[in-house]
């Protein structure tokens, strides 16, 4: 959709059209006004259409996005402070400029408006944190021998997907134990191509074998289509036909057979053990209870297809003080927005626009949905047991940060910090003798480890001395509060934080109130110089050295202007930084290990431009090796399908030219 020109930007009158052809209508009030008084004079332009509408602040930042049925009746109550709450009158009072959109219908108003919530993330909305996608199954076609994998993201590739499931462990459980039971192979198709012999996923009976003929197609083809009846939900049928060739090899004697057969049951009888709690009747539902405590709330997921229950999740968003009814209904919105929609919605609370939600569910499906708060029966009984695993998830939720709110205090005191740190930044570097050099930073708060927010740098530097920790550090650094500055200066967040009536920072916010460095004092002189350059002298930074022999409870710590210390050995805080720079080791470990792989499988045909994936695949089978394809001359290379004489000559080229990187 195409931005939309803020109204005090905008033209007198005028009208414009998205990207989907809908009208936009944009109004500027006669004065500079803000607040109810802009509303005031916005209302008197607005259609009695639906739409959706967006508050922005001086920054132009989007403070909040609505939908309504008629945006003239939906945004005057905003132009009153009667009636309004302090979390609204605060709202108001920083909108200094609107937008709007008109649909044709209240149903596309709000899927647009479940679409831009997720899309700015206002302050004022009800957000759902926790919004990575569900991983499927995915049984590929299109091939002689389908491939079974695990699948997140957009359905493009070709094939029956089967999900989503709660995790990708319950998926990788339930690959593993389809490969045991079915046969089905995993390895690519590159792979599949390339083999000669059996791999070891066939010796150890997890494979059937269809790259070197160990089973024909026309069999292979059998198998996948019993694993895909049994992952849509005929495992009663699937069960009693292999129960039937189990008995029918054993009375011809073909004990082996039957064993494996019997091998196979098992693995089937080992996925219907983590189906949890019993669905009978349920063949595709997704079931939500939400639970409000202790200033939050906690909405449990329990998804359930071809009547088998593939796992739950546990969300926690933020609910801006709003009811439990009003919070579930914007997640429900928010959370479809990228998914697909089953047929069967189950609730454990009664949400204002039901019949809103079901036409816009069906509208987006193509078929029918049911949005239903059962009242008795197996329904209700999954709804009770998805509403005992929300209080459940959020009483573990707030004990948690109960405790992570007291380590911080505890931080805040033990280091003599002006406050008690919101933020916690931690950075260490990974490499071997220098190469493949990376810098992580984790980052951690009164909910505990942020990972949304942990970033890694790729040492680019050239002038760094392999094996330099601390230029590594310099340049991490520098890079990180280079653009911090840039993207959020330092005296702005200062003074909205003096200036306003309420905390100004969403979650953790940008800026660090604590650094820790892994490393002594040269790792802390290192990182201070780096800062000071910038002009940054207000963010405290701790080094954390490893201590005599490097044993964990022996750490020393470097601050500024005083003496390096260590904490006794049961402190609580210590326990806490340990864990912190473990996390912080562990990532950079991760991130160095990612790339020192990907390094060692690249192949230098890649770095040929014009040589995509099939005329790669065309020379490795002609020549083997991209060894062998260096040494090539142009007659050879032409000799080999696909590759013209201007391609042949363009890899000659690469590998003869001077300066050329050397084959392998």
């Amino acid at each position: 959709m195409n931005e939309i020109s803020r109204i005090k930007d905008a033209p007198e009158h005028g009208t414009a059209r998205g990207a989907g052809g809908e009208e936009v209508r944009f109004r500027r009030p006669t004065t500079e006004a803000t607040g109810f008084e802009l509303i005031a004079e916005t209302v008197k332009r607005l259609p009695n259409a639906p739409g959706v509408y967006r508050m922005l602040d001086d920054k132009g930042d989007v403070l909040y996005v609505g939908k309504a049925r008629s945006l003239r009746k939906r945004v005057v109550n905003y132009s009153r402070p009667t009636g309004l709450s302090a979390r609204l009158m605060s709202m108001v009072n920083r909108t200094v400029a609107m937008e709007f959109v008109t649909t044709n219908t209240e149903t596309e108003a709000l899927l647009l408006e479940a679409n831009l919530i997720k899309r700015f993330r206002p302050r004022y909305n009800v957000l759902l944190r926790d919004d990575k996608s569900f991983p499927y199954i995915l049984l590929t076609s299109g091939h002689e021998a389908p491939q079974i994998l695990k699948h997140r993201g957009a359905h493009s590739q070709k094939g029956d997907y089967f999900g989503p499931f709660a995790s990708a462990g319950a998926v990788d459980r339930t690959i593993n134990a389809l490969q045991k039971a079915f046969l089905i192979r995993s390895c690519s198709d590159a792979v599949y191509e390339q083999r000669t012999r059996p791999c070891l996923l066939f010796q150890i009976k997890r494979c059937s074998g269809p790259c070197t003929g160990e089973i024909s197609v026309d069999d292979y083809q059998v198998l996948v289509g019993e694993a895909k009846a049994f992952l849509s939900g005929k495992s009663k049928a699937i069960r009693q036909k292999l129960g039937a060739e189990m008995e029918a090899a054993a009375e011809t004697l073909e004990f082996e057979r039957a064993a494996r057969i019997r091998d196979r049951l098992a693995s089937l009888s080992h996925v219907d053990s983590h189906q949890g709690i019993n669905a009978q009747g349920i063949e595709e539902a997704d079931v939500f209870a939400v639970h409000q405590e202790g200033g939050e709330t906690c909405v449990q997921v329990f998804f359930f297809r071809t009547g088998q229950n593939w796992g739950n999740r546990a969300f926690f968003p933020r609910d801006e003080g709003l009811d439990a009814p009003d919070v579930l209904q914007t997640f429900l919105a928010q959370f479809y927005d990228d998914k697909p929609v089953p047929r069967a919605l189950f609730l454990s609370h009664e949400v204002p626009e039901r019949a809103l939600l079901a036409e816009a569910f069906a509208e987006k499906a193509g078929r029918k949905v049911e949005v239903a708060v059962p009242q008795r029966g197996v329904k209700r009984e999954l709804v009770d047991h998805a509403l005992a695993n929300a209080r459940e998830a959020l009483g573990r939720r707030l004990a948690d940060k109960q405790s992570q709110e007291k380590l911080l205090a505890g931080v805040a005191e033990t280091f003599g910090l002006p406050r008690v740190p919101r933020r916690v930044e931690v950075y260490d570097n990974s490499h071997i003798m220098g190469s493949h050099a990376v810098g992580g930073m984790i980052v951690a708060g009164p909910e505990g480890f942020s990972k949304a927010h942990y970033r890694k740098f790729n040492i680019r530097s050239e002038d760094i001395t392999p094996g330099d920790d601390f230029g590594m550090m310099r340049e991490v650094l520098t890079r990180r509060f280079s653009r911090l500055l840039k993207e959020t200066p330092r005296e702005e967040v200062a003074h909205e934080e003096a200036t306003a009536a309420e905390p100004v920072a969403e979650g953790l916010g940008p800026w660090p109130d604590l650094v820790l460095i892994d490393g002594g004092a040269g790792q802390l002189a290192a990182a201070k110089g780096v800062l000071e350059e910038l002009g940054i002298t207000d963010v405290p930074m701790i080094g954390v050295a490893k201590g005599v022999d490097r044993d964990a409870g022996r750490e020393e710590f470097h601050i500024d202007g005083r003496k390096p210390f260590r904490l006794p050995p049961r402190d609580p805080v210590l326990y806490f930084i340990q864990r912190l720079r473990d996390e912080a080791h562990r990532f950079a470990i991760g991130a160095h290990r990612a790339k020192r792989k990907k390094a060692l499988v690249a192949n230098p045909l890649d770095e040929i431009s014009g040589i995509g994936a099939a005329r790669k695949r065309a020379l490795l089978r002609h020549f083997g090796t991209a060894k062998a394809v260096a040494k090539a001359g142009i007659d050879d290379l032409v000799a080999v399908d696909g590759i013209s004489e201007s391609v042949a000559r363009k890899v000659y080229d690469h590998f003869h030219a001077a300066g050329a990187p050397a084959s392998r």
